[in-house]
């Protein structure tokens, strides 16, 4: 696995090392690329979040932390310059598959320093049974991207107040609040931060390649494409009908419905769910002038594997959730 350096070490906003991922898509060669990065206090939130579900938006704007989407699935994290972040891009289209191996990875990576890591399965790394690093995931033609957190060290402060996850998230891990559940690598080792970021390397690339000012350029631009306030707030719909549930091994998932003489005329989900194909085009918009029962709902996706388009989700358990 290459490791991608950037030309100067100047701190950038979180968007430019999301495009970065996309630039790095684009230029990967046969070997995996890898990268780390810190960022000043922001908050990232899923693809599919409602950010005012998701993210104290008073109390970032008062403490001058940042708050942008990124476009992969999963849930809200809190970044700053005590931890750091991750980044992970293969020549790939089974992203489940590519999940897995980068996952073991790092739990591997952890496990040479004597730690007792282990993963969830789904997206989150422990250690001690406790949340070191969460991860999300997508794809591009034919590339997968996986990033995350690595809680080095971090504001505890911020991450309790900055995010504001749904009870039934934290009573699904079995925990009263972020705090209770997280834990962070110099709470279980004494290794400096710099010596970490060090050793990672070591563990996880064996070699290295360089990015130049023209790379910086292109990234910047598609960094424009994640700072647009269309992108960052995203939808929030008119709805007369929202329904809400967490699935074990799927995630928090809340749909809005606009219904007209009980035909559903509008469709938003959101939630910290993980996508694996086209959420509009192969599903929601099929159901678009269908009568709102389970019968119709039923026959409209008759032909449809929801497994595919969500992780874990089957048809099923979405009509389920649609019209219980």
């Amino acid at each position: 696995m290459k490791y991608l350096s950037l030309p100067d070490p100047m701190p950038r906003i979180l968007p430019f090392y999301l495009a970065m991922e996309e630039y790095a898509a684009r230029i990967i060669g046969q070997a995996d690329i890898f990268f780390m990065w810190q960022v000043r206090p922001t908050v990232i939130f899923g693809r599919n979040q409602l950010i005012d579900n998701e993210v104290n938006l008073d109390y970032c704007r008062e403490h001058g932390i940042e708050y942008y989407r990124r476009k992969s699935g999963g849930g809200c994290v809190y970044a700053d310059m005590s931890n750091i972040m991750f980044s992970y891009i293969t020549r790939s289209d089974n992203v489940e598959l590519t999940y897995s191996r980068y996952t073991r990875a790092v739990v591997a990576m952890l496990r040479e320093l004597g730690l007792n890591a282990s993963d969830t399965g789904r997206n989150d790394i422990l250690i001690d049974g406790q949340k070191v690093s969460g991860n999300a995931f997508y794809h591009l033609p034919g590339r997968s991207i996986v990033h995350g957190t690595m809680l080095y060290d971090t504001d505890m402060t911020h991450i309790t107040h900055a995010i504001t996850p749904s009870k039934s998230k934290l009573a699904s891990k079995g925990v009263k609040s972020v705090s209770s559940r997280i834990t962070t690598i110099r709470q279980h080792s004494d290794i400096s931060l710099e010596a970490f970021k060090a050793h990672a390397r070591r563990s996880l690339c064996d070699s290295e390649q360089q990015l130049h000012a023209d790379d910086v350029v292109e990234i910047e631009q598609i960094m424009q494409t994640y700072l647009t306030p269309e992108f960052i707030l995203g939808n929030n719909p008119r709805c007369n009908q929202v329904k809400r549930e967490r699935i074990d091994g799927v995630g928090e998932l809340e749909c809005s419905l606009e219904l007209h003489r009980n035909r559903i005329t509008g469709i938003n989900l959101a939630g910290d769910y993980f996508l694996l194909g086209d959420l509009d085009g192969g599903l929601l918009d099929r159901l678009h002038g269908v009568a709102y029962t389970r019968e119709a709902v039923a026959d409209a996706l008759a032909d449809v594997d929801v497994r595919q388009i969500i992780m874990n989700l089957s048809t099923n358990q979405f009509i389920n959730f649609l019209t219980d």
